[in-house]
């Protein structure tokens, strides 16, 4: 069997539980993601994980394939051979400005894929999936959102909105924090803390465009952390889930556990915009509603 390996530094400790900051004193820094990662970095557990590639999957699982950021860029063989799986995940920005001929290409390119069940949310780029950015930025080209969502025919669309398949809970969330002038951005702090204080506790599988904070969050340039403080502090002590998968930072693509969760960058651009990360993979139990996913052992 062949296993696929995304290494992060391990905890000193070897426990499988996260020692969490129970004074969440970083958020005092929501706003400067470096500050604050210098407060909360020291206390952050990083466990290796094995993710399923090619390997049979296991009985009584469920085979999630994730992707994010295509960017309806020709995937030139990265995704032609898709791995097989029961529910594909993509954690937006497939398309470069949201425009309806770009969903509709989009929509496309996920009828050529097999997988049952298909879920998709949106990314800044996605202009057309929310209204005010689309009048802003779109002009004479403005299409309604409404019309602009109704291209997006072969998955289930989340936007700050739960879906249980094949007795998985999947949450799903466009928000990022402000990056110049694109869609679905709140300012760090008390006002991206109100769309993350939506997500419902103990979902299977969290979906949100951009990472929490110190997960597959550093930009090539500066080498600096670009991920949200309040999602770290939401994911690690409230809503716990098994799986949190992302994107945005197209050179974060990789996987990292904290014990309790598994963190999953599924970017397949690179900074370059060029398609050359795989789809990650990852078998998940359907009956064990433990908060420690399957890599923790």
């Amino acid at each position: 069997m062949f296993q696929k390996y995304f290494k992060r530094q391990e905890a000193d400790d070897k426990t499988t539980e996260t020692n969490i900051n129970s004074t969440n004193s970083y958020l005092k820094f929501a706003d400067d993601p470096e500050k604050a990662w210098s407060v909360v970095g020291s206390s952050q557990v990083f466990k290796e994980v094995k993710v399923a590639c090619n390997e049979p999957k296991q009985e009584g699982h469920v085979r999630v394939v994730c992707i994010s950021d295509t960017h309806n860029v020709p995937m030139l063989g990265t995704l032609e051979n898709i791995p097989q799986g029961d529910i594909l995940i993509h954690a937006g920005d497939f398309t470069k400005r949201g425009k309806i001929h770009e969903v509709e290409k989009f929509n496309k390119f996920l009828g050529s894929f097999d997988h049952p069940h298909k879920v998709v949310i949106a990314g800044n780029h996605d202009i057309g999936f929310h209204e005010e950015s689309a009048q802003r930025l779109h002009h004479l080209n403005f299409v309604p959102e409404a019309e602009v969502k109704a291209v997006l025919t072969d998955c289930t669309y989340l936007q700050d909105s739960e879906v249980e398949i094949l007795g998985l809970r999947i949450y799903g969330s466009p928000w990022t924090p402000v990056f110049y002038d694109w869609a679905f951005l709140k300012h760090r702090g008390d006002a991206i803390n109100e769309i993350w204080k939506k997500i419902p506790k103990d979902v299977d599988i969290l979906v949100t465009h951009g990472p929490p904070l110190g997960r597959g969050d550093v930009v090539n340039f500066g080498k600096t952390h670009a991920g949200c403080a309040n999602l770290l502090d939401i994911v690690q002590n409230y809503v716990k889930p098994r799986y949190h998968i992302f994107g945005h930072i197209h050179e974060g693509y990789g996987c990292s556990s904290d014990g309790r969760t598994t963190f999953i960058n599924a970017s397949t651009c690179n900074h370059l915009y060029r398609p050359v990360n795989q789809p990650v993979v990852f078998d998940i139990e359907v009956n064990d509603r433990t908060l420690k996913n399957d890599d923790s052992e």
